[in-house]
């Protein structure tokens, strides 16, 4: 008798500490944080580059502060692959896609300064690569020097 209470005491035990698990996880997920304004409108004063009938702004913050914008025409799909034509951006292929080192003339090396490009879609770092990045037409792309 002793050892079914013992049982039942235990699982109700495990049963709580589950649900409790479950509960922090789901709170922990959710994303009660507003979101950020979109910055899909094109920059004032952009400077329009390349040719196509998809358009996009492409923004950099040098490692001073300074800020370069472009509006970018372009009939590629991918950001990357229509940066890179335009010469805007360079750097090395590796095992998770394109390490990008240069940006608008700009080179900066992890290993040197401890800086690195940061890619960002309206505002937001993004998830994904560059070089795997969908063009979305008049999203905001931009790469910012960061440590």
């Amino acid at each position: 008798m002793q050892k079914t209470l013992t049982k039942k005491v235990l699982l109700a035990i495990v049963c709580a500490v589950l649900i409790a698990a479950v509960a922090l996880f789901t709170h922990g997920c959710s994303n009660n944080e507003p979101t950020p304004p979109s910055t899909t409108a094109p920059v004032q004063d952009a400077t329009p580059i390349g040719e196509g009938t998809t358009k996009f702004t492409f923004t950099v913050t040098a490692p001073d502060g300074t800020e370069a914008s472009f509006l970018v025409s372009t009939d590629k799909t991918e950001v990357g692959e229509a940066l890179q034509e335009l010469g805007l951006i360079s750097g090395d292929e590796g095992p998770y896609g394109l390490y990008v080192k240069t940006v608008n003339g700009i080179t900066v090396d992890y290993d040197t300064d401890g800086m690195y490009w940061a890619f960002y879609i309206n505002g937001q770092m993004s998830p994904t690569g560059v070089d795997v990045t969908d063009i979305t037409p008049d999203a905001v792309y931009s790469f910012k020097a960061e440590k």
